[in-house]
This record gives structure tokens, sequence and C-alpha cells, in this order.
């Protein structure tokens, strides 16, 4: 007997909010969280916006002590920490650095680059010849796994404590890693998420792939444009969304609130085959991810009712709408509701699926679809798989039952999952 699943607590650090609350507030008035920012200016970007969220000293003090603060430079770190401990408390529980191990309770999340501003200050002291004077955190806050280290000391976790790396389909792969092991009773719970550093040493490389836009310099909150025929390139975020899987039976029985409930879901590869390149998807793995997805869930494809896609702004947008349509053999008006998260906050890299999970499950929890920004010139070719109708481009308040979020990244890799809304 498989255990069921479900999302007991969640946390998120956006650009667009940094709680539960704000964050929603967020989605559901379509507020922006791209900003320009004069430091890549400085340094010759050609794309000069990007989504950073904002943490107050303050806020940081409230996660963090002021031992652990000395030397701190790692924004996805703290970033992680500060969302995977919201989600904790959310879901009820309290962080006790006394407490004893909770052996039941596991963590897996991931990241793409980990303190990458520690790293660079300390190349710089080591040319220095102060190889003394690094610090005794540096290996931990320059480490891939540094966040679930920080994180499950925090906390005090027992069980599987790991991080993940797919690029930007990490974080709905941690949510299905630890999705797997509560379904096989490896666990009681699992918190899941990712994150993702901010700032030119992170960015820089794709502003030289000319993959970001330049052309909304100007007007920062006009930049990211999923599904846009005048779309140019994505827009760098940075944050971090984290989730608390728990079986229903554990939920149940200490009466905890349930978000909602998942379902299933999968993880490919397209093997960098068939058009699938380091930077491309195979289209043919793209619709194999989804279809298994639905199949793994017990679900039909015609019972999704909304998709949260991966839609980043780029030529391959048109792409993912057609990989959904031939997936769900759904089409035109038949098509569900679709929206992409990054119009509100660019991509955020590493930490784009644990952020767009939330978003999803707070738009299925809350029964609204949060609207897609500066996609009023919807492309073409996008137009002629599905109407406009299905994409809004204001808040929708909608009764439905089931959400697919998928995300797929660089190395051609693929993941989906399908939430439930949970009704008692």
């Amino acid at each position: 007997m498989k255990n069921r699943v479900v999302i007991t607590g969640l946390g998120v650090v956006a650009p667009n909010g940094v709680d539960v609350s704000e964050f929603t507030d967020a989605l559901k008035t379509g507020k922006s969280g791209i900003s320009f920012h004069q430091n890549l200016k400085d340094l010759n970007f050609s794309c000069q916006i990007g989504g950073i969220p904002n943490i107050s000293e303050a806020l940081k003090s409230q996660y963090f002590t002021d031992l652990q603060l000395r030397g701190f430079n790692s924004s996805g770190i703290l970033y992680g920490c500060i969302a995977g401990i919201d989600a904790w408390r959310d879901a009820g529980f309290d962080m006790k650095p006394d407490s004893d191990v909770d052996y039941d309770t596991g963590l897996i999340f991931g990241t793409g680059t980990s303190g990458v501003e520690k790293f660079r200050e300390a190349i710089y002291k080591l040319d220095e010849g102060l190889v003394r004077r690094l610090g005794s955190t540096v290996v931990l806050q320059t480490m891939a796994s540094g966040v679930s280290a920080y994180l499950s000391g925090m906390l005090g976790l027992g069980n599987q404590v790991t991080t993940n790396s797919s690029a930007c389909s990490t974080g709905t792969e941690a949510l299905l890693m630890g999705f797997e092991h509560i379904k096989n009773a490896k666990a009681k719970r699992m918190i899941v998420g990712s994150c993702s550093d901010h700032g030119p040493y992170v960015w820089g490389g794709f502003d030289a792939m000319r993959v970001m836009t330049y052309k909304h310099n100007d007007q920062p909150e006009k930049g990211s444009r999923p599904m846009s025929a005048s779309a140019s390139g994505f827009v760098p975020g940075s944050g971090a969304g984290a989730l608390v899987l728990e079986s229903l039976d554990s939920a149940v029985e200490r009466g905890a609130t349930i978000y909602a409930e998942v379902l299933g879901g999968a993880i490919n590869s397209g093997g960098q085959r068939n058009g699938g390149t380091l930077t491309a998807p195979n289209p043919e793995a793209v619709q194999h991810c989804i279809k298994n997805a639905i199949r793994n869930a017990e679900v039909e494809a015609k019972a999704i009712d909304v998709v949260n896609g991966h839609l980043t702004a780029t030529a391959k947008d048109t792409l993912e709408i057609e990989n959904w349509t031939k997936a769900l053999q759904r089409s035109g008006i038949d098509f569900p509701y679709i929206n992409s998260t990054k119009s509100l906050v660019g991509h955020c890299l590493a930490a784009a699926g644990a952020i767009e999970c939330v978003a999803s499950v707070i738009q299925l929890k809350e029964q609204f679809i949060a609207p897609n920004l500066n996609c009023e010139d919807l492309h073409p070719d996008i137009e002629r798989l599905v109407t406009k109708d299905n994409i809004p481009l204001k808040t929708l308040e909608l009764n439905f039952d089931i959400l697919a979020k998928a995300s797929f990244g660089f190395g051609d890799v693929n993941a989906c999952v399908l939430f439930k809304r949970f009704m008692v």
C-alpha cells in the first residue's frame, strides 16, 4: 500500500514577495518583481534588469544568529534557509536549536551554483596569499550541498538530506524525489525545494549567450514576456521556494492544514537527441515526460484544468505549447488554461521550479489563475495552437481541481508534476 502525499507547508523568497502572504498577493494583483540594476549597466551587460528578493538585515536576524551571519555571503543559501524554515513553521513545526534529531523528516533542496560571491571573495584572498583569512565557513558556503547542510542543521533533520542539481528543472525534480520517498514509506515528511544566487557572476554567462532581453532596460516590468510576439529573451531572477511534503496519514493524525495533494509526476531526459542539445529540449522527450506524469498520477489528460508552464520568453515558448498540445491531445478552446509565473518574477534559474511549484499550489488552494503579464501580443504561432481565452491577461477566479506544472532545463532534462485540490 503506497502512501498518499500532501503538501502541509509553503515558504517562498521571490522577487515580488518574501513570504507566502506577500507572494500570494503579488500573484493575485499581477505585481512584477523585476527592476533595473545599475551594477549590471556598469559591467556592460546587455540585460540590465532582473528579479532580486528584498531581504533586509532585520529579516536575516530572524533566521540566523550573529555568529552565523559573520562572513556570510551566499544569497542562494540565505534564500533557501528562509524559505525552508518558513515552510517548516507553516506546517506547524518549530525551529529549536536543542531539539532531538527528527529521523522521520528529510530534506531534498536543490541549487545550480552555490556561493558564487563567496567563491569570488575567496579567490581574491588566495591570490593575495591570505589563505588563513578565508574564514571557517568558506567551504560550507561554496559547496553545492551548502543549502541542505545549513537548513538540515537548523531544523535537526535526520532522514535523507541531499542537494540535487538539474538546471532549471531542479526544484520540480526535488519535489518529485521527495514525493517518491514518502510514497514508499521511507519518511513521514520531506522538505523539498530549490534556490538560486543572484548577481552578475551568475547571470553573466547567460548575457554572453544572448538569451536575456536587452530591449526593456528602461521599462523593467515590461521585460519578462512569455508567449509574447515581442518576447526577446528571458529576464534573470533569483530566490527560493520550499514545500513540506507529508504522508496523508501523518498530516491527518496531527490535524495539519493541507494545501494540496501531489498526485504524481515524471522526470526524464531527451538524451540530447532528436533536436535536443545542451541548451534545447528534445520535443519527443518533453511529450513523454508529460504523458508519463499523467499516467503516474492516474488521471486522464482531459482532467487537467490548468498548466503552469516553464515558458521563459524565448524562442522555445512556441515549441513548449506545441509539446503540451501533442502530449495532452488537446488544442484550441479545448486546451487548459495556462500561465507563466516568469512573467512576474523572471527566470529564477535553479530556483524557478520550486518558486513556480509554490505559485501553482497557492493558485490551486486559493482557486485563481495569476495573469500572464506582457502577453497582450500573443505570439501568432501560439495563437494557432490555443485560443487567447486560455491565456489570461488578468487574474481569473476559477473553480478547478488539477494543475500540471512542468520545468525543462539545460542538459535536455525535464520534470512534470500534477497537483490536486484537497477535499476533506
